[in-house]
């Protein structure tokens, strides 16, 4: 049996196309991909994302037990700022990539991928038990993500469609979150400003019982429903990992070119030896990105990415890949042996048994044009 958000309904009204994702059933898409991608690039969509993990950590100890369980260095938060992370096993491997808040400042949110929180909540309680805060340290964990629902409003006029519900929350600054009251919901909710398509946005994180009427007000005030479908091109497009394909338990934040995301003078933490012997060696093999030079069918995830020549040889496999909205050719991620990695490498991409050119180009794909 599927898991379905509270927003189940309103998606069935709106007549999106509904998949199973990671064992929910979620939009896809409303009208087209391309329709509400451009939406996003443009003017400002809207996206569930209720199915997100949420995980409480608390205490006086809190800080010290997340610093010693996640790559990132959270004493570098004040409160009411987030920032990305990892969660890395002994090994180095990725358990799952989530951001991170300071709400207080012994209390913290975590946000993590949905088909990873019986995962990464298991993690956390192992690391917790094995966890020594001292006498009279207190840390508290929490998964809370049956209790929070939320919603992505993202794109260029974001702000715009906010402020008719909050001019509060437009003062925070990328990466910041705020407790506020919205106009006409009967309860405070967290909203952050932050987004995973590559433009301006807030996420806002509320009680199931407000999610519905925030969604109806939003789209009111110009919105765009948008599903998973253009969250991947738009994703894909500025280059940012999707567990399950650029990151696994096999990958490590280095290997993906996330290594700014890994704090090394914080002390020790859960997977640093191995990933600091990586540093100094230096990566075996890297996350790519490319463009399609010719004409064919878009890449997709599983396809071989052939080194390119007359000694041609498979050296990959795409992680990700689609048909650019915004750039009108081929584009994906995929990993492959560091001699490969650098811009501008020829490359071939095995598509329905017939090699195509493609070269290895500079992330972001997709760069807004600047308006000054």
């Amino acid at each position: 049996m599927l898991k379905r958000t509270p927003l189940y309904e309103a998606h069935k009204a709106l007549g999106a196309r509904l998949i199973d994702f990671g064992g929910w059933e979620m939009p896809v898409q409303y009208t087209s991909i391309i329709e509400e991608h451009k939406a996003v690039r443009e003017a400002a969509g809207l996206f569930d994302i209720s199915h997100m993990g949420e995980f409480s950590v608390s205490g006086n100890c809190a800080e010290e037990f997340l610093n010693r369980t996640l790559t990132n260095d959270v004493r570098s938060l004040q409160v009411g700022q987030g920032h990305y992370t990892q969660i890395c096993d002994s090994e180095g491997g990725t358990i799952d990539d989530l951001y991170v808040y300071r709400l207080g400042e012994d209390v913290f949110e975590l946000v993590v991928n949905a088909s990873r929180i019986e995962a990464d909540a298991a993690w956390m309680r192992r690391q917790l038990r094995a966890f020594d805060s001292g006498e009279g340290g207190e840390v508290a964990f929490l998964d809370e993500s049956e209790s929070w629902s939320a919603v992505a409003l993202q794109g260029p006029q974001a702000e715009i469609v906010m402020r008719t519900m909050s001019e509060e929350v437009c003062a925070l600054q990328k990466n910041e979150i705020g407790r506020v009251v919205l106009e006409r919901i009967d309860q405070a909710v967290w909203i952050s400003r932050t987004g995973y398509t590559g433009e301006d946005g807030f996420e806002i994180i509320c009680g199931n019982d407000a999610v519905v009427a925030i969604w109806i007000r939003l789209i009111e005030a110009g919105a765009k429903p948008c599903g998973l479908g253009a969250r991947d091109t738009l994703r894909t497009e500025v280059c940012y990992p999707l567990y399950g394909h650029e990151l696994t338990d096999k990958t490590t934040p280095l290997e993906a070119g996330i290594g700014w995301s890994v704090a090394w003078n914080k002390g020790d933490f859960v997977g640093r030896e191995v990933l600091a012997r990586m540093k100094e060696e230096g990566v075996k093999r890297r996350l790519i990105a490319f463009k399609m030079t010719g004409k064919s069918a878009p890449p997709r995830p599983g396809y071989p990415i052939w080194s390119a020549g007359e000694d041609a040889k498979m050296i990959g496999e795409v992680t990700s890949g689609t048909q650019s909205p915004s750039l009108g050719i081929g584009i994906g991620l995929g990993y492959v042996p560091r001699e490969f990695a650098r811009k501008d490498t020829p490359i071939e991409i095995e598509i329905r048994g017939r090699r195509s050119p493609a070269i290895v180009a500079a992330k972001p794909l997709y760069r807004k044009e600047s308006t000054d």
